[in-house]
């Protein structure tokens, strides 16, 4: 937690331990909560604070480049302190998110650069499917 307080204050933000918490969250989960989720984890732990204050936490976290911001298509935002770029698959049964990391994303990027002349500075590829659990259950 040494690092996130130092790197709260380099950027002129309040370190609060309502702000500490929401980032343990994330930096402990594989799972890629949503703000409604953090918050529900959080609220035994810190019975006053409110919905706001998550939201707000997350946005500085973004604005610093500390977690990353997932679009889904689900109406709301999954969150992810794993801040590579990386892919996501989404089950569209039990709305499960894990991450991707034995895929080649960079021989489609280079691919991608090459067809366009682009200069690539971010990418965010989603996969969508069924997780093995639900694909059981079917």
């Amino acid at each position: 937690m040494v690092v996130i307080t130092k790197i709260l204050k380099e950027h002129g933000f309040k370190v609060t331990p309502q702000r500490l918490a929401v980032y343990n969250v994330l930096k402990n989960t594989k799972e890629h909560p949503g703000a409604e989720a953090i918050y529900n984890q959080l609220l035994p732990m810190y019975p006053t604070m409110s919905l706001a204050t998550v939201y707000k936490s997350l946005e500085v976290f973004k604005s610093i480049g500390l977690i990353q911001e997932l679009d889904l298509g689900e109406g709301s935002s999954r969150y992810d302190a794993n801040t590579k770029q990386h892919p996501h698959i989404h089950c569209l049964k039990c709305g499960r998110v894990d991450d991707v990391d034995d895929v080649m994303i960079d021989d489609l990027l280079d691919k991608v650069k090459s067809k366009t002349g682009y200069n690539l500075v971010k990418q965010q590829l989603y996969f969508y499917g069924y997780c093995p659990k639900c694909q059981q259950a079917h």
